[in-house]
C-alpha cells in the first residue's frame, strides 16, 4: 500500500493539474494544428570537448551529442516534449520567457513534482509569442545548468522579414580546472557579491567559433545568455549591427548597437549587414569588465548580395497585453542583502547560505513549505512593480509566466520594451508594468543563480 506523504500528494495533485491543463490545451487544437508527437528530451551525463584540447567528464545535457539542441517552434502552433530523466538526481524543465500554462512551468513544488531518475514528464503548450527563448532545469540549478543543461528556443513567425542567415549562439561559461575537469561551482564569498565566474567562456560549447554568412547579406544573430553568473556588454566590430529584439520581443524602435549590457537569462537579436568582400570577418565581443573577449566571428562568403539593412521590414509585435497605468496597483520590490548566514534545508540544491533577500525575506526556493507569496494578484488586473536595488551589485530579475513593459529607470531614459528579465543596476529604481493574465504561482527571482539560491527569490500568485 502506498504511503501517504506530502511528496505523494504533490505528485498526485500535479498530475491531475497537468491532465486538466492538457485537456484545456487539447481543446485549442484545430484540424490544421493537430497535437504533435512529443519531442524526446533525455537528460544525460556525457563527455565533451569544451576547451578544444581536453575532454571534460560529467557534462550534463539533453540528448547524447553535445550541446542541448536548439528547439524550433512556431508561434500559435502546439508543441510537445517528453522529458526523460537519465541523470542520478531529480530534474525538471523550465521554458524561460514563455507565457505558457502554470502546470508546464517546470518549478518543483510550485508547479509540478520532481522528475526522478528514470521517470518522465510530458510538457505540452502552444507558444503565444515569437522570438528567442531558452530552456533549463529548475532543480539543483547551479550544478545542472553550470554543467551544461541550457538550450535555446527559437519560435518562428512565418510573417517575419526575410534574412539571408539565421545564426543562434548559446553563451555560457564553464568552471573548469587546468585539466579540463569541473572545479567547485561556487565560492561563498563570491556568491555574496557578483557571483562566481567561470574559467572557460564558450559560444555554442566552443571557444571563439566562426560561422559563414553570405557577403553583403543580412544575418539574424540570436544571442542567448544562458550562463549562471556572467553579465555581458556586447559589441560588434566589422559590420553594421542593429538591435531588433530583446528578450524575445521586438524593440519599439530599432537602434544601432554601440555597447549593450545584458545579464543571465536575457536574449538579444541583432540584424547584421555582412561586409561585401568575401573573407571579411565580423567579430562579436564582450567588453564587460577589464578582460575583453572575442565570443564568435562571422565570415563573409560568396558574391555580395548587396542587401540594405534599411529595407528590412519590422518584426511583428507579440500579443502581450498592455497595462492600464491609470488603474494599475503598485507593488514595492526591494532587492537587498540579508544579515542571515544560513539557509533553510532545500531538497533540490541548497547552497547552505543566505546572502540576499526580496522585501527583506530570503527564500532559496525548492522547499516543500515556501514562504507566502510576495503578492496575490487578480486575474486581468494591471500592476506596476516599483523595484529598487539597494545593493552594489547588478541583478537580472526574471518573472515567470508573464511579460512586463519597462516604464522608467532612475538611470536615464529607457525604451518601453517588453521583456521577462530586467538587469537592475546598483542603486537603480525601475518601474515594470504588466497585466496579471496567467493563473498560478509565478517565480520572481535573480537569474544569477548563486543569488537566487541564497535568497533573492520569491513568487507571486495570480487568482
Amino acid at each position: 500500500m502506498a504511503v501517504l506523504t506530502r511528496r505523494n500528494l504533490l505528485k498526485a495533485s500535479a498530475v491531475a493539474g497537468v491532465y486538466g491543463a492538457g485537456m484545456a490545451l487539447a481543446g485549442r487544437f484545430t484540424a490544421a494544428h493537430a497535437a504533435p508527437e512529443p519531442l524526446i528530451l533525455k537528460s544525460n551525463k556525457i563527455d565533451a570537448n569544451i576547451t578544444g584540447t581536453e575532454v571534460t567528464r560529467d557534462v550534463l545535457t539533453y540528448g547524447t551529442d553535445g550541446m542541448p539542441p536548439v528547439l524550433r517552434m512556431r508561434q500559435g502552433e502546439p508543441f510537445a516534449a517528453k522529458l526523460i530523466n537519465g541523470i542520478d538526481e531529480p530534474t525538471t524543465i523550465h521554458w524561460h520567457g514563455m507565457r505558457i500554462p502554470n502546470a508546464m512551468d517546470g518549478v518543483p513544488f510550485l508547479t509540478q513534482p520532481y522528475v526522478y531518475t528514470g521517470e518522465t514528464f510530458d510538457y505540452a503548450f502552444t507558444p503565444p509569442d515569437a522570438g528567442t527563448f531558452w530552456y533549463h532545469p529548475h532543480c539543483n540549478t547551479l550544478i545542472q545548468m553550470g554543467h551544461g543543461m541550457t538550450g535555446v528556443i527559437v519560435v518562428d513567425n512565418p510573417r517575419d522579414p526575410q534574412f539571408d542567415a539565421d545564426i543562434v549562439v548559446n553563451l555560457r561559461d564553464w568552471r573548469l580546472g587546468g585539466d579540463g575537469q569541473f572545479i567547485a561551482q561556487f565560492k561563498p564569498r563570491d556568491a555574496a557579491r557578483a557571483g562566481t565566474y567561470g574559467t572557460v567562456r564558450s559560444a555554442n560549447w566552443q571557444v571563439e567559433p566562426q560561422y559563414d554568412a553570405p557577403s553583403g547579406g543580412l544575418v539574424r544573430l540570436r544571442l542567448a545568455v544562458t550562463d549562471v553568473t556572467r553579465i555581458f556588454s556586447f559589441k560588434v566590430e566589422g559590420a553594421q549591427a542593429m538591435v531588433i529584439a530583446i528578450d524575445g520581443n521586438p524593440v519599439p524602435k530599432r537602434f544601432a548597437l554601440d555597447v549593450l549590457q545584458l545579464g543571465p537569462g536575457q536574449r538579444l537579436e541583432l540584424a547584421i549587414r555582412m561586409p561585401d568582400s568575401e573573407g571579411a570577418t565580423v567579430t562579436l565581443e564582450d567588453i564587460h569588465g577589464t578582460n575583453p573577449k572575442t565570443l564568435a566571428k562571422l565570415r563573409a562568403v560568396g558574391a555580395s548580395l548587396k542587401r540594405d539593412i534599411g529595407d528590412l521590414a519590422p518584426l511583428k509585435p507579440n500579443p502581450v497585453r498592455q497595462a492600464d497605468l491609470g488603474a494599475a496597483e503598485h507593488i514595492p520590490i526591494i532587492l537587498s542583502a540579508t544579515a542571515e548566514d544560513t539557509a533553510k534545508d532545500s531538497i533540490c540544491g541548497s547552497l547552505g547560505y543566505s546572502f540576499w533577500a526580496i522585501n527583506k525575506v530570503p527564500w532559496p526556493g525548492d522547499t516543500p513549505d515556501p514562504t507566502a507569496p510576495l503578492a496575490e494578484l487578480k486575474l486581468g488586473k494591471s500592476y506596476v512593480l516599483d523595484m529598487e536595488n539597494l545593493t552594489p551589485h547588478s541583478h537580472p530579475i526574471h518573472l515567470h509566466g508573464m511579460s512586463f513593459t519597462v516604464l522608467s529607470s532612475s538611470t536615464g531614459d529607457v525604451q518601453p520594451f517588453v521583456s521577462d528579465t530586467y538587469l537592475v543596476q546598483p542603486n537603480e529604481k525601475v518601474q515594470l508594468a504588466f497585466v496579471a493574465d496567467n493563473l498560478g504561482d509565478w517565480l520572481l527571482h535573480c537569474h544569477i543563480i548563486e543569488h537566487q539560491k541564497t535568497g533573492m527569490t520569491s513568487y507571486m500568485r495570480v487568482v
